[in-house]
């Protein structure tokens, strides 16, 4: 990082006032009138509806629009192990995405002492303190929590809450890689199922993308894993129960000799793992998604000089980067929305598909101009051009396609209430659609 971003970050971070968010009224407060609505005597009314109808507590407050983004700091971005007062900052930062995305209103939760005597995470001390939380909240968003307590930790929530439960670290970034490449797939002519994968890295992220193409059509006969120790493979010893899934048969030992004829790479694991040289072993049209950040496994341009033919990554100053918040504020919109109990696996997989769908139809010319105004430099390369702009240097949206968030919504409510997980009916998705645009658009213009 540069001694220029670090001092202007600090800055950022630091004024007019400490840190990114803070707290406003939804209602006027201005007269003794006011007062006495907001609190005493007058909100013991709405208390007295809620205790007489609990389902009252979603028209009186604001949890109905409220998500907690809980972490333990165990592993965050890039830093890693550096706990919940240092991991702060970004659940601030997750927090502000959520509003000025979706215009949810997200609290940053860093909770401590849910750690063992070895500093490892206590799944048992993270389940109980974030379950005694859902009287306030619509939705729980889990984030930075390190493999393998995520494992455990995200589906005993999901079980105990009745509310939505989500860990964006693992289902984030597959949602996103998954609508890049069903649409690199698309520019090179192969179906999902044919494709032969390799995975490096087998924690959080690893893991559950390699769950998630599996339920959107992949073969787990076609995929190998690699971790620290190399191919994950049915005569190791030493495997997880969720890497024990995806043991192969295989004489591979190394990423070097797992990834040739392999159709398509996905990196969530260390710096400068692939080289060129492996690259140009992978089968024609091959398909390299390197996203640890902020240096990844091979940079996009090396891979596509080696012979691939679409290259993904998690920077922002590349063509199509895996960016997460193309998933979260719009899912967690249309969870809330219908007051869904849970985002299930047919709402991941709308997500998924809305953002592909989104590249793979026409643009309109204003959303063009909006483009090439906010990715200048992208503009400037033809990546938004043609009536369907979509290509091998655009196969993901950008977050600020203004039809992101909407579309998402939309198509995760529509499967929240096909799947019968949707507690509120919305029976006009286009109108539902042009009013979450239209609710994001008021809430950035104030």
């Amino acid at each position: 990082m540069s001694n220029d971003l670090a001092s202007r970050s600090l800055a950022y971070h630091a004024n007019p006032q400490p840190g990114k968010l803070k707290i406003l009224p939804s209602k006027p407060c201005t007269t003794q009138d006011d007062l006495s609505l907001a609190y005493t005597p007058g909100v013991a009314v709405p208390c007295t509806e809620i205790h007489d109808h609990p389902e009252k507590i979603w028209e009186y407050t604001g949890r109905g629009n409220t998500v907690a983004v809980v972490s333990d700091g165990t592993a965050v971005l890039g830093l890693g192990n550096i706990g919940p007062e240092a991991g702060l900052p970004v659940m601030e930062g997750k927090s502000v995405l959520f509003k000025r995305f979706a215009d949810i209103d997200a609290v940053a939760l860093c909770i401590s002492g849910v750690f063992k005597e070895d500093g490892r995470t206590d799944p048992d001390k993270v389940i109980e303190t974030v379950a005694r939380l859902e009287p306030s909240f619509g939705g729980i968003n889990l984030e930075d929590i390190g493999a393998p307590a995520c494992f455990a930790i995200e589906p005993a929530l999901k079980k105990a809450m009745k509310i939505p439960v989500f860990h964006d670290d693992q289902h984030g970034t597959a949602i996103i890689s998954l609508a890049g490449i069903l649409n690199a797939l698309r520019v090179v002519g192969k179906k999902i199922g044919d494709c032969r994968f390799v995975m490096n890295g087998a924690g959080a992220a690893g893991i559950a993308c390699a769950e998630y193409y599996v339920s959107a059509g992949a073969d787990r006969s076609k995929f190998i894993l690699c971790d620290s120790k190399g191919v994950i493979h049915d005569g190791r010893t030493d495997l997880n129960p969720q890497k024990q899934r995806f043991a192969v048969h295989t004489d591979a030992r190394t990423l070097a000799d797992a990834i040739k004829g392999a159709d398509v790479f996905v990196g969530v694991s260390v710096p400068k793992a692939l080289t060129g040289d492996m690259v140009r072993t992978m089968a024609p049209g091959a398909v390299v998604f390197a996203m640890a950040n902020p240096t990844p496994e091979i940079f996009p341009d090396e891979a596509l000089a080696a012979g691939a033919a679409v290259a993904g990554t998690g920077r922002s100053d590349y063509s199509n980067q895996v960016n997460n918040v193309l998933g979260f504020p719009g899912i967690f919109r249309g969870a809330l929305d219908t007051r869904a109990s849970d985002i299930n696996e047919a709402m991941k997989l709308a997500a998924s598909r809305a953002l592909a769908d989104i590249v793979a139809e026409p643009m309109p010319d204003d959303i063009r101009q909006l483009l090439s105004a906010a990715y200048p430099e992208e503009a400037a390369k033809g990546i938004f051009e043609g009536e369907i702009p979509l290509k091998a240097s655009f196969v993901i949206p950008k977050p600020f396609d203004p039809r992101v968030v909407p579309r998402v919504a939309r198509k995760v409510a529509e499967a929240a209430m096909a799947s019968g997980v949707a507690q509120i009916r919305i029976d006009d998705l286009d109108a539902y659609e042009r009013a979450v645009a239209a609710r994001i658009a008021r809430n950035n213009n104030q």
